[in-house]
């Protein structure tokens, strides 16, 4: 179970770090879309495609092509933000019945012993410390 469950955090913690949200899955069918329309207008391939949308020719795509532009903001993976993802586990200790009980013995007897005053100490001048016993 312990396995199980650490494989489990490990892979949601590998697919957190690809920064991949459940819109940008959403969104894929307008990528593929936006893909075969640049296949048929410009000739790219799939590698430049990336390039133009979110590679080094980002850029100049953009200035050169502002008519697309509302596609582009509808394409997936245009995140600009840093997030961070914490994930909170769970440990589950599977064996409890082995644990021991550890007692620690007090201490009882006290060190020092102070008995209040019930007059001032100020009224001889004098401000005593406690006394030990």
């Amino acid at each position: 179970m312990t396995k199980l469950l650490s494989i489990f955090a490990s892979l949601l913690i590998l697919v957190q770090s690809f920064n991949i949200s459940f819109g940008d899955i959403v969104q894929l069918d307008e990528l593929l879309e936006h893909a075969a329309f640049h296949k048929d207008q410009y000739g790219d391939t799939l590698f430049v495609f990336i390039s133009k949308h979110y590679g080094e020719l980002k850029e100049d795509h953009h200035n050169n092509h502002k008519e697309e532009h509302d596609e582009h903001e509808n394409l997936p993976f245009q995140h600009n933000s840093c997030t961070h993802h914490t994930l909170n586990a769970l440990v589950l200790f599977a064996n409890t019945s082995t644990r021991e009980r550890i007692e620690l013995p007090s201490k009882k007897g006290n060190t020092f012993y102070y008995l209040q005053s019930d007059s001032s100490g100020y009224q001889s001048g004098i401000f005593q410390p406690p006394r030990q016993a």
